[in-house]
């Protein structure tokens, strides 16, 4: 009788080592797709007035990219007792299980603001969060250790109040999948 060994990659299969912002793609899409069309539009008239030269598609191309690179939203990823927010140019990362603050900025452009003890800061959409539950139960889980190890000294009352937007949206989802709501 023959004994077989489960693989070693399974081991892991649980529980996932890098959770990463399941909309980015589509988000990264809808940029491409908006500044193609505005190159398209700003070629499409300046053809129609008769000025289109070489020179100017060149520069309408390169307001393009600008746009792309501006629409273009940053890449999170979290894994345990880490978050990353990678952009075009710049990559920060910081250590949700050694934080020391989080702030919350409402406003035009909402986002929250993390801070480890190393002095690493990234500032993130709360949106984002609340699309992506893994990201948030990674950086639940590593604030909750900071909150333990005492390094988290302000800001857990905007993380509690994101954890109960959060929930109370996953228990509307719960409720309306069931067909309770």
């Amino acid at each position: 009788m023959e004994r077989r060994s489960a693989p070693a990659a399974t081991v892991h299969a649980e529980r996932p080592e890098t959770a990463v912002d399941r909309h980015w793609r589509a988000h990264a899409r809808h940029a491409l797709h908006h500044s193609l069309t505005f190159v398209g539009l700003l070629i499409l008239l300046d053809w129609g007035s008769g000025a289109l030269t070489p020179a100017r598609a060149g520069l309408w191309a390169l307001l393009g990219a600008i746009a792309f690179a501006v629409l273009l939203p940053a890449r999170v990823s979290a894994g345990d007792g880490w978050l990353a927010v990678r952009g075009i140019v710049v990559r920060r990362r910081v250590r949700t299980d050694l934080l020391v603050a989080v702030r919350r900025y409402d406003g035009a452009t909402a986002h929250l603001t993390l801070r480890d003890t190393h002095g690493r800061r990234l500032a993130l959409d709360p949106r984002i969060l609340e699309a992506n539950p893994l990201i948030w139960h990674l950086l639940d889980a590593g604030a909750r250790r900071s909150l333990t190890l005492g390094t988290l000294r302000q800001g857990t009352h905007a993380l509690q109040e994101l954890a109960n937007r959060i929930d109370g949206q996953e228990a509307r989802a719960v409720l309306k999948a069931s067909g309770l709501l």
